[in-house]
């Protein structure tokens, strides 16, 4: 496809050329404009101030990220629907009917879809269709008997008796969602269900075809079968005990175990202890001797073994006093074959509705009718299928122009009246607001790589009561200066929609913030050294003078304790003599005095040798040289700081959140003013300079500047004209 002969327009915008898009010929043919000339080639989904459901749509393979061929598909297919594509630029929040193009097959679908979705809100008379009126399916579908989803209610029908099923289909597999908001049922749905059914039904007859064999003790089997598994392992062990008692009779009193388990508790209370009795064997282990159902019983299976006598022994043998071996194994054996057919059972989900209504439920076969039902919703999926092209429509129309004014240009992000939608709201910290802030889906992936940028950033947790929700942000912090930023500070964020989060320091990526800050840094800095040096001096006298102190009350209290010691002691050994102070060596400190006078005199000969160059200078060539040592001193901070500023790029700080940049986006000191707002007084206040709390004036300082001041006039002037040549101080 040859290329158009389209003629663009382009800005020169943060050290770029960005396209302008200023009519809808600009967008219809953005195809042919070369992609290395867009900002950007990828952006995510989820976490951007627009609409994630027009991203959505957008995002035709579903992998979270906008690309440039997907937005190009986007245009393609509003601008094929609409009239005029200049409508795009007015970003309006409503469709109007009329800008949808009727002479094409699809625009006709999608009117006539438009009026349906009006219709069932009652709202027929409109003439334009808004994303919150497309949007509420519940409302579109609510008195709507099919919608085309392939799930059908029970309002789907008029039958009662399909209704009903359609209500134990419900309540025994499961519901799906239907669009209107109710719960409903798939074919996939129906077919488990009677599934279901049909497993539990076979299951149910095979306990009838084999009734004497699975089901021994009648309607009872399963209150027979739970009480024989209650008593199984005690009444097995009961038996092998006596027939290690048959192999030697010697082992009977040790299988037992009777008197010294019983000595052991004797002293305790009993009731309190059944559960260690109920580990003593179940009866007394004599050689082939049956067990017992009415006596010898240990009381803590007393009452299990009476249930299981009650439930588990046949109805003819219900005054049955004893129980063999043998007839145990018989009755094992009947608990199996029932055992078997329990761990067989199908259907499950459905026996809550009984085996009488299962077998009405497939004697009488509504699975064709539900599976009508369904076939007559699904005949309707075009048609609601036209529906959703309404929704995609009227987002489209609302917030395509504003995803390419951030994303093929950054004209949002540039303009002044307007926030690019990578910025989530604004951030309250110290005297100061920032309107660069970015919401960090990885943290420690955006912090590596966004201090290539050059801002200086710092990062926030943020957590809002109202929403019950958390998240972290990036703020660039573009003015002002970040002597009070530190980690563990909070402030508040205000998102978008003005609610406000508290937010706290988590991590900061230091940068340059403005040349004037960068004026100050050297003497900060020196100041900064000298103040820490002093804090370490003071400390470290202060922890000698407190050590000296220390040992000093130690020793007096020793020689105290001492002496009174020595006094209560008659025989008590006399104190040896201190130990004499060492004598002082004056050769030591006269060295030492030596060499501060040396360094002293080092010093005033440096600042000699200044004083005679600044003095022998003209007159008016003494600002000249102040101001070129005050720029000796800052130049270097303010050109590096100059540098790094003009390079500031937001490239960094995006991508390290999954935008793909293709350009720069730089941010100046001009721009990077705009981005951060410092506290200033209100247009026509008033202020009260008077602070009551203010530091008492004291005019020592001024008077000693003055004298200062008058001294090196003077000195000037006596250097200027000889006098002091002449007296050989200089």
């Amino acid at each position: 496809m040859e290329k158009s002969d389209h003629i663009w327009q382009f800005s020169r915008v943060g050290g770029v050329n960005r396209v302008n898009l200023e009519s809808g010929d600009d967008l219809i043919y953005l195809g042919d404009l070369d992609q290395k000339l867009w900002t950007a080639l990828s952006c995510p989904v989820h976490g951007l101030e627009i609409d994630s459901k027009t991203l959505e749509y957008i995002d035709s393979d579903k992998d979270d990220r906008i690309r440039a061929p997907e937005i190009l598909e986007a245009i393609r297919w509003i601008t094929s629907v609409i009239n005029n594509a200049d409508d795009l630029l007015k970003q309006n929040a409503s469709l109007p009917l009329s800008a949808i193009n009727e002479d094409s097959t699809e625009g006709k679908k999608l009117i006539a879809s438009a009026k349906q979705i009006l219709t069932n809100l009652g709202k027929s008379e409109s003439i334009e269709i808004s994303v919150e009126e497309t949007s509420d399916t519940e409302k579109i579908f609510r008195n709507t008997q099919f919608n085309g989803d392939g799930i059908v209610t029970e309002e789907s029908t008029n039958d009662a008796d399909l209704k009903q099923l359609i209500n134990e289909i419900i309540s025994t597999i499961g519901s799906a969602m239907d669009r209107s908001g109710k719960a409903g049922i798939s074919t996939e749905i129906v077919e488990d269900f009677f599934k279901n059914c049909e497993d539990y039904s076979a299951w149910q007859a095979t306990a009838e075809t084999n009734h004497k064999k699975i089901l021994p003790f009648g309607d009872s089997t399963e209150d027979a079968f739970k009480a024989f598994n209650l008593v199984k392992s005690k009444v097995e062990d009961y038996f092998v005990r006596c027939q290690l008692s048959e192999f030697d009779s010697k082992s009977t009193d040790i299988l037992n175990l009777l008197t010294a388990q019983v000595e052991a508790i004797s002293q305790k209370d009993l009731t309190a202890n059944m559960e260690e009795i109920a580990s003593f064997p179940l009866s007394k282990i004599e050689a082939n001797k049956p067990l017992s159902l009415a006596k010898g019983i240990n009381p803590a299976w007393q009452k299990r073994i009476s249930k299981f006598k009650r439930l588990a022994i046949a109805t003819d043998e219900a005054s049955k006093e004893a129980l063999t071996e043998e007839e145990w194994n018989v009755l094992k054996e009947k608990f199996e074959n029932y055992s078997n057919w329990k761990a067989e059972k199908g259907g499950e989900l459905v026996e809550i509705l009984g085996l009488e209504e299962v077998s009405k439920i497939l004697q009488e076969n509504k699975k064709e009718d539900l599976f009508a039902l369904i076939s007559s919703d699904k005949a309707l999926e075009n048609e609601a299928n036209n529906i959703f092209l309404v929704d995609k429509l009227a987002r489209y129309y609302r917030d395509l122009f504003t995803l390419l004014n951030n994303f093929v240009t950054f004209s949002d992000f540039y303009s002044p009246q307007s926030k690019a939608i990578f910025q989530v709201g604004t951030l309250y910290i110290d005297q100061r607001s920032c309107d660069l802030c970015i919401k960090v889906s990885d943290m420690a992936k955006h912090s590596s790589m966004a201090g290539s940028s050059g801002i200086c950033l710092i990062y926030l947790d943020c957590f809002s009561k109202v929403k019950k929700e958390k998240m972290i942000i990036a703020v660039a912090l573009t003015d002002g200066d970040i002597d009070n930023i530190s980690l563990g500070r909070n402030a508040i964020f205000y998102d978008r929609k003005g609610l406000d989060w508290d937010a706290t320091i988590i991590k900061i990526i230091e940068n340059p913030i403005s040349i004037r800050k960068a004026f100050w840094m050297p003497y900060k800095r020196v100041a900064k050294f000298i103040s820490t040096q002093i804090e370490k001096f003071a400390s470290a006298k202060d922890k000698e003078v407190n050590t000296i102190a220390t040992s000093g009350i130690e020793k007096t209290t020793t020689k105290v304790d001492a002496g009174v010691t020595n006094s209560l002691q008659s025989t008590a050994a006399p104190v040896p003599p201190a130990t004499p102070l060492p004598p002082f060596d004056i050769g030591k400190f006269a060295g030492i005095f030596a060499a501060i006078g040396l360094a002293f005199g080092a010093i005033g000969s440096v600042l000699t040798a200044f004083l005679g160059g600044f003095f022998g200078l003209v007159w008016w060539k003494m600002p000249l040289a102040i101001i070129g040592l005050i720029l000796s001193i800052s130049g270097p901070s303010m050109i590096l700081a100059w540098l790094k500023l003009r390079k500031r790029n937001l490239a960094p700080v995006l991508d390290s959140n999954g935008w793909a940049i293709n350009a720069k986006a730089t941010i100046n000191i001009q721009f990077g003013n705009t981005l951060t707002h410092i506290a200033n007084l209100p247009k026509n206040s008033k202020q009260n300079l008077v602070d009551p709390f203010s530091k008492k004036k004291n005019p020592f300082w001024k008077i000693m500047i003055i004298l200062i001041i008058l001294l090196a006039i003077c000195f000037y002037y006596l250097w200027h004209f000889g006098f002091l040549k002449s007296y050989g101080i200089f």
